[in-house]
């Protein structure tokens, strides 16, 4: 099957599908599909909000177009999906944009296409949920009339050093024929090479064990922070001084969300539990990273009481909504929980966030961001975040948000320990 110069259809434009959108479209015809109907008017404008590509990138781009609409993309020969894939309220798999994708792409297929999936899933997922779906759809067969690949994203959100070209990009394909067409197709961009796995469960497995082997690390380190809490220990000082051994391994305690190490790993304790094994480590450190933010809220509201401030009605100003450093990005972003705990206080809680978008975080969250923070109102100040914005504010600075009386906490080591009330 021949797919060198043919059209491709990039499904879903945010993170992960722009940036490849972006390099294919320096090279050959791509179109950018999405249902988003404002993401295609923002893009056409050459503007992109999540800020993971430049306007000169959309420029250079001379070979990519946008549309909403599937009529645009059903002469494509290949299609890449690289749509969501959450979780729901009960942690649990959501692959609902994954299914409308697939039924969407199905409606189009012809004989010889080439669907390519990078959403994240646990092993399994494409040939057992998305197949299933192309082949119903299509009325074509697998193997025979069309093919698969998966190549799953490694994009790190706000990260201007390890951008798409740069990072090793690991692929496979429904067919050892059809392996060696996607790593062909993805060295046309990949600068940093392919790695060419062996089937595509193989390339879904490691894909979810990457987030999965960070999420149980900081998990570790979480822990270990809540044990020096009691132990009147600085946790930081404890990793700087473990830190001069050659090998041992660097993580620091923090709220844990995102896209990726938030969400991954619910999506192989799933297929795991599905097979008859209970993953006791993995759901172990999900609970202490998921119980984070409570543990802070907590810490925080003892803090302002051993202060002779009421918790209950407090003022609380909470620097930081993205789910981490210079980056737009608020996905699974886990300050929301210490909004949750305060909000149970009937607290007055204020979020700056300078790098997020106001009506993005309204949509999602249903919180209005402040647009600077008041000088001498609160009564607690948590450093979320570690936005290059808030570490380049001095002590002095910070403390003139507070009251004459208040709490400085620090999450992310922005402060000296004997600067702050508290920190992880």
């Amino acid at each position: 099957m021949q797919y060198s110069g043919t059209p491709i259809a990039v499904v879903g434009l945010g993170y992960v599908g722009l940036p490849l959108a972006v390099e294919f479209g320096k090279k050959r015809k791509v179109i950018g599909f999405d249902t988003n109907e404002s993401r295609i008017r923002e893009l056409k404008k050459g503007l992109d909000n999540t800020l993971e590509t430049t306007n000169q990138e959309l420029k250079d781009a001379i070979y990519l177009s946008y549309t909403n609409s599937l009529k645009d993309i059903k002469d494509c020969k290949i299609f890449i999906i690289t749509v969501p894939t959450p979780i729901d309220k009960n942690k649990q798999p959501n692959l609902s944009p994954l299914k409308d994708a697939s039924k969407a792409i199905g409606s189009i297929l012809k004989k010889g296409d080439l669907v390519i999936y990078e959403s994240t899933v646990y092993p399994g997922a494409t040939e057992e949920v998305c197949v299933p779906i192309l082949e119903n759809i299509s009325g074509l067969s697998f193997n025979k009339d069309f093919y698969c690949g998966y190549s799953p994203e490694r994009i790190n959100p706000g990260d201007k050093e390890h951008r798409i070209t740069t990072i090793k990009k690991v692929t496979s394909g429904s067919t050892p024929e059809i392996a060696i067409k996607v790593d062909e197709l993805y060295q046309e961009i990949i600068t940093a090479g392919t790695h060419k796995a062996s089937s595509i469960k193989v390339a879904e497995a490691a894909k979810v064990i990457e987030n999965t082997q960070r999420d149980v690390n900081i998990a570790l380190i979480n822990e270990l922070s809540l044990i020096f809490n009691k132990l009147n220990i600085d946790t930081e000082s404890v990793l700087e001084a473990a830190s001069t051994k050659w090998n041992f391994l660097s993580f620091k305690p923090g709220l844990v969300g995102g896209h990726c190490i938030g969400v991954d790993p619910y999506y192989l304790t799933h297929k795991a539990l599905e097979v008859d094994y209970n993953p006791e480590m993995i759901l172990a450190g999900r609970k202490i990273n998921d119980n984070m933010g409570f543990f802070v809220a907590d810490q925080v509201s003892k803090l302002m009481n051993k202060k002779g401030i009421h918790a209950e009605g407090a003022n609380i100003l909470i620097m930081g909504l993205a789910f981490k450093e210079n980056c737009p990005d608020i996905r699974n972003t886990r300050v929301v929980d210490l909004i949750e705990h305060f909000n149970g206080f009937n607290c007055s809680t204020e979020v700056y966030d300078p790098w997020v978008d106001i009506d993005a975080a309204m949509d999602e969250y249903k919180i209005k961001l402040i647009e600077k923070p008041v000088e001498g109102k609160y009564d607690a100040i948590i450093l979320a975040v570690a936005h290059d914005v808030f570490k380049n504010l001095s002590l002095e600075q910070i403390k003139t948000f507070g009251k004459e009386n208040h709490v400085i906490y620090d999450i992310k080591y922005l402060l000296d320990n004997e600067e702050v009330d508290g920190r992880l």
